[in-house]
């Protein structure tokens, strides 16, 4: 079977607040870790989020 082209992603807070996103994206197309701006309830703030692994 063949792999499928999106896979699951966790958005991890670059605040340190402990807070991630989970979603999706396609490995073949986007090679490069994601980094994207998104709001941090815990800080109520717009911060960095960056790519990580799920466990």
């Amino acid at each position: 079977m063949a792999k499928p082209a999106s896979i699951k992603i966790r958005l991890n807070s670059t605040a340190d607040t402990g807070f991630f996103y989970v979603t999706k994206k396609n490995a073949r197309t986007k090679t490069e870790k994601m980094v994207v701006n998104k709001y941090d309830p815990v800080i109520r703030k717009h911060v960095e989020f960056k790519e990580g692994k799920i466990k």
